[in-house]
């Protein structure tokens, strides 16, 4: 299983990112745009005479970095085998070859001497080294454990409660229903206590769901109606842990228990174009109890999707005048 442990700790021995991520991509890209348009203006002396120059200077700089990126997206998995030495000298060699594209492709637009593209190509390469690095330091494994842990330690203590009462309005009346009861609850609580710093199985995090709505629908009873709608070839797909129950928490809590009666919940996963989708819908009531509770679960499960997923992950939520919809959208890994 691929962790937030593992991935620091890769990290640490290798500062090299991965350019197969779109978060890495698009901050190497402004980076560099930064940096030209910096000595662009210090090279013209000013925001009056650097229009001219700082369209010259787009000429000679988006082509080679557009084909650098492309470079480093294809030779990403090549390019993590080899040492962090090797292989930001080789991502150096990259650059300053695409560097000297333009002043042979362009030769109508006043060539820069070689030297000079040079120069820029490997002072790009440093400070992308230097940013990369730092982050990579700023996001160290004890930093970045401590907030996933301090995520994932957060339920809502009525919960417990509920399922409690629940358990003993039973136990009299269907005593082997309150044991397996006990036993989903044990169950529940000993993945929430975990660390929860790896990837798990999607089937894992939907029996862990169907378990927890299990202990719900022993209190509410006929009131919670549960639709699924999931593709069984992506129960080996990988989600970061806890993703859809505090979803569903809120769906119960929001959407079931003010219902005047019977109120559904849909949740449904399927996969669109090397994504993974979840999706979890639940009735809306005007005098339903305030959100300040949905939008704390939404902050924490948006926060470590980005902790696992960086940029490449997408949390939106959507309330029409029936109901409201939480849709998320995951790479997709086995």
């Amino acid at each position: 299983m691929k962790s937030i442990r593992q991935k620091r700790a890769r990290a640490r021995a290798s500062p090299l990112p991965d350019f197969r991520r779109l978060g890495v991509l698009l901050r190497l890209t402004l980076l560099v745009n930064v940096g030209a348009l910096l000595g662009g203006l210090a090279y013209a002396g000013g925001w009056k005479a650097a229009g001219p120059a700082l369209l010259d200077l787009a000429a000679y700089v988006e082509p080679p970095l557009l084909l650098c990126l492309a470079s480093l997206y294809l030779a990403q998995p090549w390019l993590a085998r080899l040492p962090p030495a090797s292989a930001w000298a080789v991502i150096a060699v990259f650059a300053a070859a695409y560097a000297l594209l333009p002043a042979y492709a362009l030769s109508q637009i006043a060539v820069a001497e070689p030297g000079y593209l040079l120069f820029w190509a490997l002072a790009a390469c440093l400070l992308a080294w230097a940013y990369f690095d730092w982050r990579t330091r700023a996001l160290s494994p004890a930093l970045a454990e401590a907030r996933l842990l301090a995520l994932t330690a957060r339920i809502r203590p009525h919960f417990l409660f509920n399922s409690i009462n629940a358990v003993l309005g039973v136990i009299r009346s269907d005593a082997r229903r309150a044991e397996s009861a006990l036993e989903e609850m044990a169950d529940l609580f000993r993945v929430l206590m975990r660390e929860n710093t790896e990837l798990v199985r999607l089937a894992d995090e939907l029996e862990l769901c169907r378990q927890y709505l299990a202990l719900e629908q022993l209190r509410l009873g006929e009131r919670l109606i549960v639709r699924w709608q999931v593709d069984a070839a992506l129960s080996a797909a990988l989600v970061p842990p806890l993703v859809l129950q505090p979803l569903l928490e809120n769906a119960v809590y929001h959407g079931v228990e003010p219902a005047p009666g019977a109120a559904e919940i849909q949740v449904r996963v399927a996969r669109s174009n090397g994504n993974l989708l979840l999706e979890v819908a639940n009735p809306v009531f005007p005098k339903a109890q305030s959100v300040a509770g949905n939008r704390m679960a939404l902050d924490n499960i948006r926060e470590r999707l980005e902790l696992f997923f960086d940029l490449e992950a997408q949390l939106e939520t959507d309330q029409g005048e029936e109901h409201y919809h939480v849709r998320m959208r995951i790479p997709f890994l086995r």
